[in-house]
């Protein structure tokens, strides 16, 4: 769950003083959104992205002249007077959990990421955090399936579900343990992930080994529906 395995490397870069317009034409024709500014010993300086290259050129309802006189402007203009300067990046090490929070917090579309010398070894984006969820949830594996149990309050419940589906031969991808809601007292819900196309008989095996399924309608608030 390693950056460094799901990260897209050697990402395309720039300097500082390469134009707008240049840039513009490098993110178009690679079909990218975001664009790493390096300085010559490959340190990231900042970055560029399609929305502040869009926001750079004049309105469509300017005038003739005002914007012949504004693309002008902009056409002798580097991107190191739009480029974004407050910067997060993660390392190779970091997790694609990490990547998650911090594209949430941020609000941003990619995050650079950096050896230890500042040197720009690769970048994740969304899509990069898309692509690696389902690979390693088995999202895109025919045959998976999700099932909800729910949570006994007795030891070792995981492992237990774990070994109750290995004795049947029923392979997983994820296993995970939550609450309902952030109140201590709410009941715990088992995630389990599985490939098979036999659900019924994942649920017959799980059941007789006394645990307790759980109905996806019964999880959503009281005051809402599924055709709401």
């Amino acid at each position: 769950m390693y950056i460094l395995r799901h990260m897209t490397p050697a990402p395309l870069t720039v300097e500082p003083d390469i134009l707008i317009s240049e840039a513009r034409e490098i993110l178009r024709s690679n079909r990218f959104r975001h664009l790493p500014v390096i300085d010559k010993d490959w340190r990231l300086v900042g970055m560029v992205t399609d929305r502040d290259i869009r926001s750079a050129y004049p309105s469509s309802v300017l005038s003739g002249e005002d914007r012949k006189r504004e693309l002008e402007q902009v056409s002798k203009t580097p991107v190191s007077e739009i480029m974004s300067t407050d910067l997060v990046n993660l390392l190779p090490h970091s997790t694609i959990d990490d990547a998650l929070l911090l594209l949430e917090k941020k609000r941003v579309g990619a995050i650079p990421v950096l050896d230890e010398k500042g040197v720009i070894v690769g970048i994740f984006s969304v899509r990069d955090l898309m692509r690696a969820y389902s690979r390693i949830f088995g999202l895109a594996e025919k045959g998976g399936s999700l099932v909800t149990i729910k949570d006994d309050g007795e030891p070792n419940v995981l492992a237990r579900i774990v070994k109750t589906l290995e004795q049947k031969g029923i392979p997983l991808t994820r296993l995970s343990r939550t609450k309902l809601t952030e109140d201590e007292k709410s009941p715990g819900i088992v995630y389990i992930r599985v490939q098979t196309y036999n659900i019924s008989a994942v649920h017959s095996v799980l059941v007789s080994a006394g645990f307790e399924l759980v109905d996806p309608e019964p999880l959503l608030p009281k005051d809402r529906h599924l055709n709401s």
